[in-house]
């Protein structure tokens, strides 16, 4: 059972709610890989590994509470916002790659 029902909606407010979703994936994506690489910069640095794991576990409890409330509404916005993770994952890749010496 959806929250939210697409057929009930006018087309560009299903377009709009889209949008939303795959702008909340894109931020939460880059979000999620740039903690993931400020994690790897501090587990292979002389950072506090208690503080490094309790974020890492804040990383993963908060993708997946953004996932699963997308999921409320359907397989159409959770798959639009895991494919906006996925671009959100992109960027982070091209600026660290860009940033490497």
């Amino acid at each position: 059972m959806s929250l939210l029902s697409f057929n009930a909606l006018p087309g560009w407010a299903a377009l709009l709610d889209l949008a939303i979703h795959l702008a909340a994936g894109i931020a939460s994506g880059v979000l999620y890989f740039r903690g993931l690489w400020w994690n790897v910069m501090r587990l292979t640095g002389n950072g506090r590994v208690t503080v490094t794991v309790a974020l890492m576990i804040g990383r993963f409890v908060l993708l997946g509470g953004l996932l699963a409330l997308a999921s409320l509404e359907g397989a159409l916005p959770l798959l639009t916002m895991a494919l906006g993770v996925l671009i959100g994952r992109a960027i982070v890749m091209r600026s660290t790659r860009e940033a490497a010496p």
